[in-house]
């Protein structure tokens, strides 16, 4: 019963999940939208305001007209909306999503005993590590460099071989599927943290000053603004390699696969490189930025050449199954009860699936095909060390028939 109850934990956290990222990246994505198609007014009682830049907008059947200044307006006549619950409730759903699956069950989902034989106490200690040290590194990057001549040069460069080298540590320390996932949470803990620590603050201090009706330095005023869009752009820029990370570590070829985290890695690079020509291309249509055509062509050609070098090598076609002699239920029982009963038996029934009865091998035949057989990912980080020969065998049993008489 606590296994059926933590399968709908996991359902109903995932879902709140996908809801907040998607209100957050939405949210986020809008406002890059609207900061490159801003324009200056040339309106004097809008220059007299102190708006820097508007634009007209249609949807819904009414017209929109933000309007964004660059410190403060002299008042604000409406109520003001604050956009971080979207960040907030996106880390807080996601971290625990990943309490759940992850350091709940980590013994199952955080530890490959063939890369790293530890506890599940240290294994969820070390997961927790990543997400913390990630932000860490990468704040002090931003503090250090991030306002300095070539700055954004430099802490892309230096973000670029941390985030390589979080993918590689990552794929070493633990199982494959968690390693991506881990990757992709360690890059939004820190845009979840930009938001907390950098940029809600920032914007506290410009209301503070505006509300108090105080005399206040615009230049300090500026420099909340500058670090609060620094960080905002560098959100967008991780968002699409978050996306895939998270994505990825449900697909086993990706995750299994001798060189995981460099696929990890140049797949997430090609993602920031496409976000780039999004980012770019309104401003270019406005002429305040170069084409930015060929970021996208970089990302796309490198997603390609993954898939290219990825591709299985063709090897002889197998002899067709009605030359074989049928495969039985008695030895695909034999496969089972080595590889899969101890989490699909009496005891204990992940998914409350159970693989202990022939008619109960009957019902789930299409999932131990799907799951064992075409996407290979049970059991989960081939715990149980299944074999190709075993995995064939019962794909051969399915195609069969999946026969249990």
């Amino acid at each position: 019963m606590d296994a059926y109850f933590l399968e709908w934990a996991n359902l109903l956290l995932r879902w709140l999940h996908v809801i907040t990222a998607i209100a957050w990246i939405g949210s986020s994505f809008y406002f890059v939208f609207l900061d490159n198609n801003l324009q200056r007014p040339q309106s004097p009682d809008l220059l007299e305001k102190g708006v820097d830049g508007a634009m007209w907008a249609v949807h819904g059947g009414g017209f929109y007209n933000p309007q964004k200044y660059m410190v403060a307006p002299k008042k604000i006549h409406t109520h003001l909306h604050w956009f971080y619950w979207e960040s907030y409730s996106a880390w807080l759903s996601g971290f625990a999503l990943f309490t759940v699956l992850y350091l709940w069950n980590a013994g199952t989902f955080l530890i490959d005993k063939s890369l790293m034989d530890w506890s599940p106490v240290m294994a969820g200690s070390a997961a927790i590590g990543f997400l913390v040290g990630f932000w860490v590194l990468y704040d002090a990057v931003c503090r250090v460099f991030g306002f300095k001549q070539n700055g954004e040069l430099i802490v892309a460069g230096l973000m670029i071989v941390i985030v390589a080298i979080g993918s590689w540590l990552a794929c070493q320390l633990f199982a494959g599927r968690a390693a991506f996932l881990l990757v992709g949470a360690m890059i939004a803990t820190a845009m979840s943290a930009n938001v907390f620590f950098w940029i809600i603050p920032g914007q506290r201090q410009v209301v503070k000053a505006m509300t108090d009706r105080e005399s206040y330095d615009p230049a300090s005023l500026a420099i909340h603004g500058k670090r609060g869009k620094q960080r905002s752009v560098h959100n967008t820029y991780f968002t699409l390699p978050v996306i895939f990370a998270m994505l990825s570590n449900h697909y086993s070829f990706l995750y299994t696969h001798e060189h995981r985290w460099v696929l990890l890695f140049v797949m997430m690079l090609a993602g920031a490189l496409i976000r780039q020509y999004f980012v770019q291309r309104h401003a270019f249509r406005l002429g305040r930025a170069s084409n930015p055509w060929p970021f996208a062509a970089v990302g796309v050609a490198t997603i390609v050449a993954v898939i290219v070098a990825m591709k299985p090598a063709q090897t002889s076609m197998p002899a067709p199954v009605q030359t074989q002699v049928p495969v039985t239920l008695a030895q695909v029982q034999a496969v089972l009860q080595e590889r899969c009963i101890s989490c699909h038996g009496a005891q204990v029934q992940m998914k409350n699936i159970r693989l202990d009865s022939p008619e109960a091998l009957k019902m789930h035949a299409q999932n131990v095909y799907q799951q064992a057989v075409v996407s290979r990912q049970m059991p989960l980080n081939n715990a149980t060390q299944i074999t190709d020969d075993e995995r064939q065998l019962l794909g051969r049993w399915y195609q069969e028939g999946a026969k249990v008489e």
